[in-house]
């Protein structure tokens, strides 16, 4: 991450038998193509394969992977990025 980014938000922990990390940068400028200034990589990953993913990387913009499957994501908000994840996961370990 670029030294000008500064750490919001970082977390690491044990949930529902698997692990859940956490990360959201604040970034001077917009990773392309996304329009805002947030990068961020939140994954929910059991018995090594991701169930529950979100990120923006460069090229592909804001994203969320459930399963196999990737989707589009509309980012609002740091905040409701926070809340589509866990409900996610909420789902993925029904």
């Amino acid at each position: 991450m670029s030294a000008n980014a500064d750490l919001l938000y970082r977390e690491k922990r044990t949930y529902a038998g698997g692990v859940v990390e956490l990360v959201v940068w604040r970034v001077p400028e917009p990773v392309p193509p996304s329009q805002h200034p947030f990068k961020y990589r939140l994954v929910f990953v059991r018995d090594g394969k991701r169930l529950v993913g979100y990120d923006n990387e460069r090229g592909k913009g804001d994203h969320r992977h459930l399963g196999k499957t990737e989707l589009p994501y509309l980012f609002v908000d740091e905040t409701r990025l926070l809340e589509d994840f866990w409900q996610d996961v909420m789902e993925a370990t029904k």
